[in-house]
């Protein structure tokens, strides 16, 4: 004959729910980890070698854990968990192996995967994570290896609009001969600014109005369609009209390529608004 002892008489170990740390807990033992890829990302923001566009993508995703905070899981989703430890180990690796901002890149990965695995079920994560990534000081990197084939591109449909518009045009690598005039393509022109402004815009619009991560994911060609197509309209527009005679005041000049930049971004954004019941 056994004796069933009331819960009330187990000891307290084994009477207690399991205990988990809290999201932010959590989180903040991880980024305690990370800490010298945090460190690197702290001097290249002060050393001047890149803009401190990241820190745009930093303080939204501070604000929506701040404003996610009270719906996050009392347990992790083990899945995402997994993948945050793995992540993590690696950012450790490549601190001896890899470039800083490989390590770097893992690293915030790392803490992506972290923030998923806290989140509701039908949260959005891909806008997330793609806020995670432009947290990172990119714009002198993606200058570095990716600037020149689109100051080239950009140069040549520059070409056919404005042929189309009555001009005189042929491109010699990145310069433009117009009219008998020469405009330079510079790095500005290149449109990678501009697709970080475009991406930062659709990755916010989504993850603040609830966009589903398969919807996210199918108009991100879309965002870079628009991205393609303004870079070339603003960069036709100031070619023309610094291949006039009298040239372009460098204020309107900037005051045409903030307003297009403008026109580009609220385009991306209204394509991502309104995503709470998109599959």
């Amino acid at each position: 004959m056994r004796l069933a002892l009331p819960a009330s008489a187990w000891p307290p170990a084994l009477a207690c729910r399991p205990a988990y740390l809290s999201p932010l807990a959590w989180l903040g033992l991880q980024a305690l980890a990370l800490w010298p890829h945090g460190a690197w990302l702290a001097r290249r923001v002060q050393d001047g070698s890149d803009e401190p566009l990241g820190l745009a993508a930093l303080a939204l995703l501070a604000g929506l854990l701040a404003l996610w905070a009270p719906r996050l899981r009392v347990a992790p989703h083990t899945g995402w968990l997994a993948g945050a430890v793995a992540l993590t180990l690696l950012a450790g690796v490549a601190l001896f192996v890899a470039p800083p901002l490989a390590g770097a890149l893992l690293a915030a990965l790392a803490l992506g995967c972290s923030l998923a695995a806290w989140l509701p079920v039908h949260a959005p994560r891909a806008p997330l994570a793609g806020l995670v990534v432009l947290a990172l000081p990119l714009i002198a990197s993606l200058q570095y290896y990716a600037g020149f084939p689109l100051r080239v591109l950009t140069a040549q449909a520059s070409v056919g609009l404005l042929q189309l518009g009555g001009l005189t045009a042929e491109r010699l690598g990145t310069t433009l001969l117009v009219d008998g005039r020469q405009v330079l393509v510079d790095a500005p022109c290149s449109g990678v600014q501009m697709a970080w402004m475009a991406y930062f815009a659709a990755c916010a619009a989504a993850a603040l109005t609830g966009r589903r991560d398969a919807s996210f994911l199918r108009r991100l060609p879309a965002v870079g369609a628009l991205v393609l197509l303004g870079n070339v309209l603003r960069n036709s527009l100031l070619v023309a009209l610094e291949a006039r005679p009298q040239g372009l005041d460098p204020a309107l000049h900037e005051a045409i390529g903030l307003a297009l930049l403008a026109g580009v971004v609220a385009a991306v954004a209204l394509l991502m608004r309104g995503g709470r019941h998109v599959a």
